[in-house]
């Protein structure tokens, strides 16, 4: 989907991208420049992802979103004014989004991504989907899956957010190391050769495959075979924590809300209880105590989430460095992040 390289790089782009360019390299930045990029939601989490992507010089990127600017949106949502309140806030965003790079195509849709087909998400070269249901995002890592397209999807609970990310069958990708110096000498005439050393002033690329799994088999996992239950002690809490909110999601058609947190928190419990149980888990594995910090997107999470998210869809299309594969969940209560695979090896 990527399109062909261009081989020149105007002087404006040049200056607009040294520290980039210096970073990751021309052809990655060729490459990067030469993509278009759908990012659905613009929330919190939408906001900052969207920063990251204009920034980093992608070609086009289109702001896909139907909901409106509310006051509490506006809480963690940088790029829709106040003043927009009522707006569509895909439409509201555009202006100092665009306004971040004018070299990059900021679009605004104001569609509901349900009723897109998919043909619409053909267009793209990775599809970013955030504040979305479960089944639409299983079916649009399918359809991306299928027809070589990068896909991403994340959200923000309070204190807690998360990335998924699936780029495919073989993703390839270059990562730079830094040399490793063979020692000189022969044993036979002198002291013994000493060992291989690093040499930090120069560095070697190396060029790796890595495979990814679909969203479905990732959220999927029968957590009753032998090696999953050998897994469970090392597997964060995170994980099970996200299928009980994708699951509310799914029941209610939003995501908790402050506004109704007495009935929300008891659906919670319900929630979690039947996931833990579907799964052949004890109910004791996710305590109440989850409940009291998963409602509204937080601004800080936000940023945490959005930079994380944001860079892994920028590695993607530069083909620099290695992808987190295939989650990472982020606890702002402990202040860390951690990236785990899901699915079958």
């Amino acid at each position: 989907m990527i399109e062909k390289e261009d081989p020149v790089i105007s002087e404006e782009e040049a200056a607009q991208y040294d520290r980039q360019i210096r970073l990751w390299g021309l052809d990655a930045q060729k490459r990067l420049r030469g993509s278009r990029v759908l990012l659905a939601g613009l929330g919190g989490l939408g906001a900052e992802v969207a920063k990251n992507l204009i920034l980093a010089g992608v070609k086009g990127l289109t702001l896909l979103d139907h909901e409106q600017v509310s006051e509490e949106s506006c809480r963690a949502q940088f790029l829709a004014p106040v003043t927009a309140q009522g707006q569509n806030r895909a439409q509201a965003s555009l202006e100092r989004a665009q306004n971040l790079n004018p070299m990059v195509e900021v679009h605004a849709d104001m569609d509901r991504v349900e009723d897109k087909s998919d043909e619409f998400f053909l267009q793209f070269d990775a599809i970013c989907l955030t504040g979305c249901s479960r089944d639409l995002m299983v079916r649009v890592d399918q359809l991306c899956f299928q027809n070589n397209i990068k896909f991403f999807c994340g959200d923000v609970y309070g204190y807690y957010g998360y990335m998924f990310c699936n780029l495919g069958q073989e993703y390839h990708y270059i990562e730079e190391k830094p040399k490793v110096v063979k020692p000189s000498g022969d044993s036979k005439d002198g002291p013994e050769p000493k060992r291989a050393k690093v040499d930090p002033n120069e560095t070697t690329v190396v060029k790796k495959t890595v495979r990814f799994c679909t969203l479905k088999e990732a959220l999927e996992v029968d957590w009753r075979s032998e090696k999953a239950r050998a897994a469970l002690k090392r597997t964060p809490l995170d994980y099970f924590l996200l299928l009980v909110l994708l699951n509310f999601r799914t029941d209610k058609g939003r995501d908790p809300d402050p506004k109704s947190f007495s009935e929300d928190a008891e659906l919670l419990k319900q929630i979690r209880d039947d996931v833990l149980e579907s799964l052949s888990l004890r109910s004791d594995l996710l305590t109440d105590d989850f409940i009291s910090y998963c409602f509204s997107e937080m601004s800080p999470v936000c940023a945490v989430v959005g930079g994380v998210l944001g860079q892994e869809v920028v590695k993607a299309l530069s083909q620099r460095d290695a992808p987190h594969r295939n989650f990472f969940f982020f606890d702002a209560r402990k202040g860390n992040g951690m990236v785990d695979f899901f699915g079958p090896d």
